[in-house]
């Protein structure tokens, strides 16, 4: 019987009825409830043996690819593909597919979430009064703030959504022109990277990382940028060059920088990064934007769909 290996927890998690389905349209279901990852040495011998593979952060490289005979279809629990080796699939004839949409705004109410603890010190105003430091300090509000949103798909629609509720002036750059009644429903203006690092109090990231958006924002990024902006990346790590980051925030160059995620997930122990990582204007997540109830019985459905879809 063929197989569908599928190894994020939140299917386990929420998708008991889904995998009934696939069973039901004749597959064995190989699923990760253990409520850990799977070490690397399981997943690959998984891999091998399955005919489809919903995967989460699980790297399928061209080594792997390779060995992996019966597979016909990966779906990604989630957008970006960068974990997996796209052109080794197009050579084997293993189709690719992903769940466009259903964590979207789950990530644009972390992103605007972030704005507001950024704008407010509100993490570490926290932690000041967890230590009995009654501490009160004097942040800005969001309204009438420019917003730069770089990456204009799903997740950069809900949060101009939210940031024009909020009263917020939105600039919107993508690499595709933006049909003007796009923006004239967000009240939006298509512009460019340079001016939103310019102009933009706020500058949040949603694009994939690519070789042309790795290091997109770097020490020259930052240095352009007024000395009051936030930063927010909840799209992958790599777009930003972290150990900018660091170096913007010692001199000052801007006010916060929120990240979802990073180039490597836990960081690695190295003295920059411990030393960043304390910084009261860094404020780092472990890369949960995606990680709502909502969103992740949305994203069950569509794998689902896709799974079978591909496999027929």
């Amino acid at each position: 019987m063929a197989t569908i290996l599928i190894t994020p927890r939140g299917y386990a998690k929420y998708g008991a009825a889904y995998k009934k389905q696939l069973e039901s349209a004749g597959y064995e279901v190989d699923w990760n409830d253990t409520g850990k990852p799977f070490p690397r040495e399981v997943f690959v011998e998984k891999a091998k043996q399955a005919t489809g593979i919903i995967v989460g952060v699980d790297s399928l490289d061209r080594d792997l690819l390779l060995q992996c005979k019966n597979l016909r279809s990966i779906v990604k629990f989630g957008v970006g593909l960068d974990n997996i080796d796209l052109p080794t699939c197009d050579e084997m004839g293993i189709k690719v597919g992903r769940c466009i949409g259903t964590n979207s705004n789950a990530v644009a109410e972390l992103t605007v979430g972030m704005m507001f603890a950024a704008a407010r010190d509100l993490v570490g105003n926290v932690i000041h009064v967890k230590n009995r430091e009654w501490v009160k300090p004097t942040g800005f509000e969001l309204k009438g703030k420019n917003i730069g949103i770089i990456g204009f798909g799903n997740i950069g629609k809900n949060v101009a959504r939210m940031a024009k509720g909020i009263g917020m002036h939105i600039y919107a750059y993508d690499i595709f022109e933006i049909p003007q009644q796009v923006l004239d429903q967000y009240e939006a203006k298509q512009t460019t990277v340079d001016e939103i690092l310019t102009t933009c109090d706020f500058i949040t990231i949603h694009t994939p990382l690519t070789d042309e958006t790795r290091n997109m924002i770097s020490t020259e990024e930052f240095k352009k940028m007024k000395d009051t902006a936030v930063l927010i990346n909840a799209a992958r790590g790599g777009i930003v060059n972290e150990k900018a980051i660091y170096e913007a925030l010692k001199n000052h160059e801007v006010h916060a920088v929120c990240s979802d995620v990073f180039t490597s997930e836990p960081p690695q122990q190295e003295a920059w990064i411990d030393e960043l990582l304390a910084m009261d204007q860094f404020i780092l997540t472990a890369h949960i934007a995606s990680r709502s109830q909502e969103a992740e019985m949305n994203t069950v459905v569509r794998a689902t769909e896709v799974m079978l879809d591909q496999l027929k």
